[in-house]
């Protein structure tokens, strides 16, 4: 079941910290960076970090999958991290959660998310949700992320003015 994080519970934080450390240590390595922003986190940042977050939640309470969103723009709405544990990769669950980010945020234009142009199941994940490159860059020396764009089909699509 998927449903809305309280970043204020102490076991769903640290239940997403977890996860998080595991699912971005095995991107780092698949694009190879030596860090990444995500691993950085403490529990206390992820408090603060003003993203909301949504889980895939087993029977027991516990979260198999995780996608943080947050709206910086006007008609955009920013995918700011996407994880799913490794033991129930390829099962759906990373589709289930944007397809939950898009009926919950039925109304923008624009959905945005980065990923490291090598990290292939992500790649993948996102083209096969319709998510279409359109920016690769540097971070790093030989570290490359990709910007993808989904616009929206039943919302115009945004004007540049909207987007910046």
């Amino acid at each position: 079941m998927i449903r809305q994080c309280s970043l204020q519970d102490d076991d769903t934080v640290r239940q997403i910290w977890s996860l998080q450390h595991i699912a971005y240590r095995i991107e780092a390595e698949l694009i190879g960076a030596k860090e990444l922003p995500p691993l950085m986190d403490t529990l206390e940042s992820l408090r603060r970090c003003g993203e909301t977050f949504y889980a895939e939640f087993d029977e027991e309470d516990e979260i198999h999958g995780v996608v943080a969103v947050e709206c910086e723009q006007p008609g955009t709405l920013t995918i700011s991290r996407m994880m799913v544990h490794p033991a129930y990769a390829r099962q759906g669950i990373g589709s289930h959660l944007l397809e939950h980010v898009f009926s919950r945020y039925p109304d923008v234009p624009l959905y945005i998310v980065s990923t490291g142009t090598r990290n292939e199941p992500a790649v993948k994940l996102y083209r096969k949700q319709g998510f279409e490159p359109v920016e690769a860059f540097e971070v790093s020396p030989g570290v490359e992320l990709t910007t993808f764009h989904r616009h929206n089909p039943d919302r115009e699509r945004p004007s540049t003015a909207e987007v910046h």
